[in-house]
C-alpha cells in the first residue's frame, strides 16, 4: 500500500515517473499486489504523459499475469486440506472451493476466462486449477484472452478519463468518470452474475 501512496503521490506531482524501465518494473510490481487500483493510476500517468500508453498496458498485463501464476502455482503445490485450512484468508470457502474443483475438471478455460473480466473468485479458482493439475495448455490462453481485455479495457477507461478531465469544464468531467464507473461495476456485476449461474448449475446438476 504504501509503494501505491509513492506512486499516486508520483503521479499527482509529475516526479520520478521518467526513468524508463525502473517506472514500468515498479508499475508491474504495483499491479501485481494492488491490481485495477494500479493500472488505472498508471493509464492516468500514461494520459499525463508521464508513461506510454503501451508500454503501461505491457506492464500491467504482465503483472497480473505474474500474480494469476503464483497462485496457481500455490495450489499446484498444496493439498486441498492446506487450503480449506487456510481458505478463510484466501477468500476459499469449502464449498465455494468444492464446485471450482468440479467445474475445473471440464470447464477450466471458461471458468477462468469468466473470472478474470470480473475480477470474481480470481484468487479461488486459480487454486483450485493448481490443486485440480489442470494442464496450463487448458487455462493459460483463456487467462490470457481474458487478461488483455479487462487489462486493456483499464487502461483505455484510465487515458480517456483523465482526458476528459483535462479538456472539458469543470463538474462535467465528474459525469463522465461517473458512467466510466459505472461501466466498470455493470462489467464486474454482470460476470459475478454469469460465474455464479454456473457454478450453481454445475453443482445442481
Amino acid at each position: 500500500m504504501l509503494f501505491l501512496q509513492h506512486f499516486s503521490s508520483s503521479l499527482l506531482t509529475g516526479q520520478n515517473l521518467q526513468q524508463g524501465f525502473w517506472s514500468y518494473l515498479l508499475l508491474s510490481l504495483l499491479v501485481a499486489v494492488e491490481g485495477p487500483i494500479a493500472t488505472l493510476l498508471g493509464a492516468a500517468a500514461a494520459s499525463a504523459g508521464w508513461m506510454r500508453p503501451v508500454l503501461v498496458f505491457i506492464a500491467a498485463a504482465t503483472g497480473n499475469l505474474t500474480a494469476d501464476s503464483l497462485w496457481y502455482t500455490l495450489g499446484y503445490a498444496g493439498k486441498l486440506e492446506w487450503a480449506l485450512r487456510f481458505g478463510c484468508r484466501l477468500g476459499l470457502q469449502p464449498e465455494l472451493l468444492e464446485r471450482l474443483e468440479q467445474g475445473m475438471q471440464e470447464n477450466a478455460s471458461r471458468i477462468l476466462f469468466v473470472a478474470k473480466l470480473t475480477v470474481s473468485f480470481m484468487i479461488p479458482s486459480l487454486i483450485a486449477a493448481g490443486l485440480v493439475k489442470v494442464p496450463w495448455r487448458r487455462w493459460f490462453p483463456a487467462l490470457f484472452a481474458g487478461e488483455l481485455i479487462w487489462t486493456g479495457s483499464l487502461v483505455l477507461i484510465g487515458y480517456y478519463a483523465t482526458e476528459a478531465i483535462k479538456r472539458i469544464q469543470q463538474g462535467v468531467e465528474y459525469f463522465i468518470l461517473g458512467l466510466s464507473l459505472v461501466f466498470l461495476l455493470f462489467l464486474l456485476w454482470m460476470g459475478r452474475t454469469l460465474l455464479r449461474k454456473r457454478l450453481n448449475g454445475h453443482g445442481t446438476g
